[in-house]
Parts: C-alpha cells; structure tokens; sequence
C-alpha cells in the first residue's frame, strides 16, 4: 500500500462520496476506486460497502480506517516537520472552536500567523463533540473547548481563560443596577442557545442549582442570530463575558452581571493526545504559551476593560 491510497480512503470517510472525494484528492473517480480495492487485496478485507453509491465502511473497513487516519495524519506531521527545518512551518492549521470562544480565537490566531507566515488558518465554529470527533479523526490540529464541564477524552489541555455570564435585557425589564441572581434571571423572557451547544447544557444546570428550570422564549444555534433577536427590545439573554468584545459601543440594553453564585468555567486548548505532537499543533501550544497571548486571553473581559463596564447598554445596526 501506498500513502496515497491510504489518503484515498480518509478522504471518502470526510467526504461520504466517492466523487467529492476523488475531487478531493485531485484524481478521477475509477483511480481512487482502484486505490482503494488495492488496499483491499492487499490486506485480504472488503474496506468499503459498495453500491450505486457509498453506503459506509464494513467493521473491518473502519479498523481499517483509523489506522489509515492516523498514518497519513503522521506522514503529514513528518512532512511538515521536515520543511520546517529549511524553509519554515508550512501547512493548513486547522482549529474547531466552540462558539462562545469564536471572539478570542484571534488572540491566538494573530501571531500564529505572524510567526509562521507560510502557513494558513481554518477556524472552524463546532460544538464539544464535533471537536472530539474532529480530533480522533485527525481532521483538526487543535480545538478550544470547555476544559471543566464535560471534558474531552484522548486529549491534552492547556488552560486559556475563565469564562463568566452576563444578563444582556432592555432596562425596563432589569432596571438600573450591576447585578442580577440566577433565580431572578430565570423569570424573564429568555432567548437562549439550543441544548446541543454546552454553553447551554452549562446555563440550564446553573439554573437547576438555583431551583428554577428555564423555558426559553425562543432558541437558535446562532450566538450572532441571538443576539440580533435582542432588537425586538422584548426578551433578555444570558451569554458569556466573550460576546461583549464584540459587540461595540453599548446603548439601549443594559448588562448585568450573573451572580448568587459568580459562575466560571475554563476555557481552553485541547490537543490530540499523541506523542510526537505534529508540529501545527505544537506551534500553536507555543503561541498560546507566551505572557502576552495569556494576557490578553485572561483579561479580555467586558468587565475589565474601558467602555464596557456593567450596567452599559447595546446599540444594534439596523
């Protein structure tokens, strides 16, 4: 077997048809399906359920498969590691990112790229178990995903920041004042991320603990449609100290920190647990590891910074 063939075949497990994937791989469709029935004499198994069009992997086609993940994913690394020592990194970093954290990632992002220029960046928005997957599959580099919650498994973590909650709502549901308790919160018309995004699987237990359980007035899987849907002046929301950096000058909707308990949760670089590291994954440990990218990770709060302190208000483009 050759490399190549092995990449044949990662290829048609991200792609699920035998089309996108010979696109893919920049080969016609016959060459990869031959590619793939060597890989098949070769070991003496049927890899792949054959029909009019790919059905899936057999149960020896999936073995199969993750060790053909992980040989290209090293073969890759070994490239990569190899061009570094004459020309420098090169490469597509790729990161999957939950969406609460999408408004940092460019702390990190930034001087990775001005470190290794020669490289590209592909963030990703994908919730806690896409990551997860991404990373067995050896389809991301890294992720940045909740590292107390429900934490990631086969994976190495290195801690970015504490992330804590505000109440984004019109003043006249809130009134004039800095704070605001889990249990009050929980009676006002909330919109709300859908459950199949932790940060909200992290809101509802926190309001368990204050005894209520929240019915939102509304859900998406958008924090951005969340947001543009405070313009009804109607509902109120609940969302990470993260979403404030980007939301400009305040007006018009007052913000309330979360407290009775302060909750937080970390925040951090999640790494596939295999030794040697590739080297992406390494140099962007590197970057997140310098004084001044922590620093900007960990103070990069609403409530730390000028101009966004509690109590402000946000003003929305028509």
């Amino acid at each position: 077997m050759l490399i190549r063939q092995l990449q044949y075949l990662t290829a048609l497990a991200r792609e699920r048809h035998f089309a996108r994937a010979a696109a893919a791989c920049n080969v016609t469709q016959p060459t990869l399906s031959a590619g793939i029935k060597q890989i098949e004499e070769t070991l003496g198994v049927l890899v792949v359920e054959r029909g009019h069009r790919f059905v899936g992997f057999t149960a020896e086609g999936e073995q199969v498969l993750a060790w053909a993940q992980r040989v290209t994913s090293d073969y890759e690394g070994l490239t990569q590691e190899l061009g570094s020592l004459r020309e420098g990194l090169t490469g597509q970093l790729k990161i999957g990112v939950i969406p609460v954290a999408l408004p940092l990632v460019h702390w990190l992002t930034e001087p990775f790229a001005q470190a290794h220029p020669r490289t590209t960046i592909q963030v990703l928005s994908q919730t806690s178990a896409e990551i997860q997957r991404g990373l067995d599959a050896f389809e991301l580099d890294a992720g940045i995903t909740y590292l107390d919650n429900e934490p990631l498994a086969r994976v190495r973590t290195f801690p970015l920041y504490e992330e804590h909650y505000v109440l984004v709502a019109p003043p006249g549901l809130v009134g004039k004042r800095d704070t605001i308790g889990w249990e009050e919160a929980a009676g006002l018309p909330l919109g709300l991320l859908t459950n199949d995004m932790q940060n909200r699987r992290i809101l509802d237990m926190h309001f368990r603990e204050a005894g209520q359980v929240v019915r939102p007035v509304f859900e998406t899987n958008s924090p951005f449609a969340l947001l543009q849907h405070l313009r009804t002046a109607q509902w109120a929301t609940v969302i990470p100290h993260t979403y404030l950096a980007v939301l400009g000058d305040l007006e018009d909707f007052s913000t309330l920190r979360l407290g009775d308990p302060v909750i937080r949760h970390e925040v951090g670089l999640v790494l596939a647990e295999r030794e040697p590291l590739q080297p992406l994954a390494r140099a962007l440990r590197s970057v997140a590891a310098l004084p001044e990218v922590r620093q900007k990770l960990q103070g990069d709060t609403a409530f730390d910074r000028p101009g966004l302190s509690t109590n402000k208000n946000i003003q929305f483009e028509s």
